[in-house]
């Protein structure tokens, strides 16, 4: 193992560990998961720690050896569930690896019976389209994972959610991913943990 992949392993325990408690304080009790590009459910798996009245299953484009949850294959666009079936639907550090985060969302808010749990970036301050482009790299490049650096700024999120009628029910930017100093270069206000109400289409 490399320096720098020790490095990420630290911090990707840490990151696991830090959203999984954000993720389990926002989601609704005794609700029924998907998470859309749930890697190796890692996070889901601590999740269900905290929370053990949630239920968690996965999707992901690329299925890991030995997920920690269980995960079936999709095309990356359309969520193979029906209307509903789900009560909250997840994405973790996902929409930013797509062309346009909105056709999933809007998937998302067809499967979701109540909410939509995101964690992503925001392209806001100095350097912050290297920063995020460093993380991106260091985090998925072994994994074979897309990397169109596809990074939003917080007017574009919001005119999103807007039109695809998601209600912003809690926004989060004092996470706490990183350890002082790498803080100061990785955290600012670079990420996001949100809960988004659906619209009620019945």
């Amino acid at each position: 193992m490399t320096t720098l992949e020790a490095i990420h392993s630290r911090v990707f325990s840490r990151r696991a560990r830090v959203l999984a408690r954000h993720l389990a304080d926002l989601a609704p009790m005794a609700a029924r998961c998907l998470d859309i590009g749930c890697g190796d459910g890692t996070i889901d798996a601590l999740m269900a720690q905290l929370r053990p009245d949630l239920s968690i299953q996965g999707i992901d484009v690329l299925v890991r050896p030995s997920p920690r949850v269980p995960v079936a294959r999709f095309d990356g666009q359309t969520i193979p569930f029906p209307d509903k079936s789900f009560d909250v639907v997840m994405f973790v550090d996902v929409l930013h690896h797509t062309m346009d985060p909105a056709v999933l969302l809007r998937e998302a808010a067809r499967v979701a019976r109540t909410s939509i749990l995101i964690k992503d970036h925001v392209l806001e301050g100095s350097l912050a389209s290297p920063a995020l482009r460093f993380m991106d790299w260091v985090g998925n490049e072994r994994h074979g994972v897309a990397l169109p650096y596809n990074y939003w700024r917080r007017d574009q999120w919001d005119r999103c959610f807007r039109d695809l009628s998601l209600v912003v029910e809690e926004s989060r930017t004092r996470i706490g991913l990183y350890p002082f100093p790498a803080s100061l270069a990785f955290e600012r206000r670079l990420h996001f943990v949100g809960r988004l109400r659906v619209p009620d289409r019945r």
